[in-house]
């Protein structure tokens, strides 16, 4: 793996628990120091609020990148997205794993439970985890969703 990058910061509703257990007992095996957001159970609960105290740790700074785990990883990356300076990325392959760091220095991924199984997105988080932001071009791009997010939605894009 490229770099080290933690604290990771986890979070999971109902649909994505155990997915999130083993994500968390894999980073832990390889070093990683992860903050568990819940939830803790297999009990429901509504996935902003938990995708929410994940972006927010990544948003103050307190993780270097963030996983969330739902049914399709969806919902949790429409909620993170919400949140200044996150670049959540919906990923149920390898290549737009690699794609999501690569082009858009995504620092935030979303997994879906009903989506893929505990090998696949092992290998996503893996492959996730250990490529860089190539830069170049694409830092041009992340600068002007930098802008977006200051100057708000209802201003031209120049």
């Amino acid at each position: 793996m490229v770099g080290r990058v933690d604290p990771i910061a986890l979070g999971a509703d109902h649909a994505g628990f155990a997915l999130k257990e083993d994500l968390k007992a894999w980073l832990g095996a390889r070093g990683f120091r992860v903050q568990d957001h819940g939830t803790f159970s297999a009990e429901a609960v509504d996935y902003p609020d938990v995708a929410a105290r994940v972006a927010a740790a990544i948003t103050a700074g307190r993780a270097a990148r963030g996983v969330l785990v739902c049914g399709t990883g969806l919902g949790m990356a429409m909620v993170a997205n919400k949140f200044p300076g996150v670049r959540a990325a919906a990923c149920a392959d390898v290549y737009t794993a690699r794609m999501s760091r690569e082009h858009n220095d995504a620092n935030v991924l979303a997994l879906g439970a009903r989506v893929v199984d505990r090998a696949r997105a092992i290998a996503i988080l893996e492959v996730w985890l250990g490529t860089p932001f190539a830069g170049g071009r694409h830092a041009r791009r992340l600068a002007k969703i930098a802008a977006l997010e200051e100057r708000g939605a209802d201003a031209p894009a120049r």
